[in-house]
C-alpha cells in the first residue's frame, strides 16, 4: 500500500472532509479523490460515504483505520530508525504543550541524558492539535498534554497532577491588588470580588513574568512559582481555592513493546514526582 493513500486516508478520518484533507495535505481534492478511488480498489471496499456535510467512514473504513494508523506509524519509524547516529540503541520523538516545557520536560531531557544516553531524542513544542496529528501520523511517539482528546489505538496516561495556586506579588498593597487572568483552559480562575480581570494572558509565563516585574496577582502552576515564593518575590494569597490541572502521556497502545518509549515514560513519571 501506498504511504500518501494512507495519510491521505487517515486525514479525511481527522478531517472529516475531503477537501479539508486536500487543504491540510498540500494537495487538490482531485488528487485525494484519485488516492482514495485507488485504495478502495485495492481493498475491493468502500471506505467513505461522501455527503453534504463531509465524509463519514463506512463499516469497511472503520475496520481499516486501526491498520491505516499502524502502517504510518511503522513507517515513520523506520525512517527514525535508519537515521540513528552511530552508538544509538534507538530514538525516541516527544512533544509537549509549550508551558510544560519548564520544568518538566527540561527535566525530563536531563534525566534521559544521564539514564539513558543510548537513546537519541527528537523533541519539540506545539499546540495540542498539532501534537495530536503528529502523534496520529507516527511523526511523535509521546505527546504530553493537559487536555488530550481521546484517540482509538492510544493510551493517555497521567503523568503529573500540578496544582494552580493563586499567589500575589510582595512589590505593595496596590499593585499586588491587580489581576492577572490566564487561561488556563478551566472556569472558575478568577478573582471572587471582580468581573472583569485587569490582565488577560493566554501562556503562563507570560502572565508570571510581568506579575514579577509590576506587581499583581493570579493562578499558576505551584511548580513554576515555588523559586518565587522561596526568595520572598511572592507569597499565596491565604484561603485561595486551589486548582488541579493534570498533565498526561499519550503514546500508541503498541508502544507497550517498545522499550526506548517505556524507557522515556518512566523518566516522565520520575522527573513528575
Amino acid at each position: 500500500m501506498d504511504i500518501d493513500r494512507a495519510r491521505t486516508f487517515l486525514e479525511i478520518v481527522h478531517t472529516g472532509s475531503f477537501l479539508k484533507a486536500a487543504e491540510r495535505l498540500h494537495v487538490t481534492q482531485t488528487t485525494v479523490s484519485a488516492r482514495i478511488r485507488t485504495l478502495e480498489e485495492e481493498l475491493g471496499r468502500q471506505l467513505f460515504t461522501r455527503n453534504r456535510n463531509g465524509a463519514v467512514l463506512t463499516a469497511a473504513g472503520r475496520e481499516f483505520e486501526r491498520f491505516a494508523q499502524s502502517f504510518v506509524q511503522i513507517w515513520e519509524r523506520a525512517r527514525q530508525q535508519l537515521r540513528l547516529p552511530p552508538g544509538r540503541a534507538g530514538a525516541v520523538a516527544l512533544g509537549g504543550e509549550l508551558s510544560l516545557w519548564s520544568p518538566l520536560l527540561v527535566d525530563w531531557l536531563v534525566w534521559m541524558k544521564r539514564q539513558q544516553p543510548k537513546i537519541a531524542i527528537r523533541a519539540q513544542i506545539g499546540m495540542p492539535d498539532q501534537l495530536l496529528e503528529q502523534l496520529r501520523t507516527g511523526v511523535l511517539d509521546v505527546a504530553v498534554l493537559y487536555a488530550p482528546m481521546i484517540l482509538p489505538g492510544f493510551t493517555v496516561e497521567l503523568i503529573e497532577e500540578e496544582r494552580l495556586v493563586l499567589v500575589r506579588s510582595t512589590k505593595g498593597d496596590d499593585e499586588a491588588r491587580d489581576y492577572v487572568h490566564v487561561d488556563w483552559g478551566q472556569g472558575g480562575l478568577g478573582r471572587a470580588d471582580s468581573g472583569e480581570p485587569d490582565l488577560l494572558v493566554g501562556y503562563g509565563p507570560l502572565g508570571l513574568a510581568y506579575i514579577l516585574r509590576t506587581g499583581g496577582m493570579g493562578y499558576f502552576r505551584k511548580g513554576a512559582v515555588t523559586p518565587y515564593l522561596q526568595t520572598g518575590e511572592l507569597a499565596l494569597v491565604e484561603g485561595a481555592p486551589e486548582f488541579t490541572y493534570p498533565a498526561y502521556a499519550v503514546y500508541p497502545e503498541s508502544s507497550e513493546d517498545r522499550a526506548d518509549i517505556q524507557e522515556a515514560l518512566r523518566g516522565l513519571k520520575a522527573v513528575a514526582r
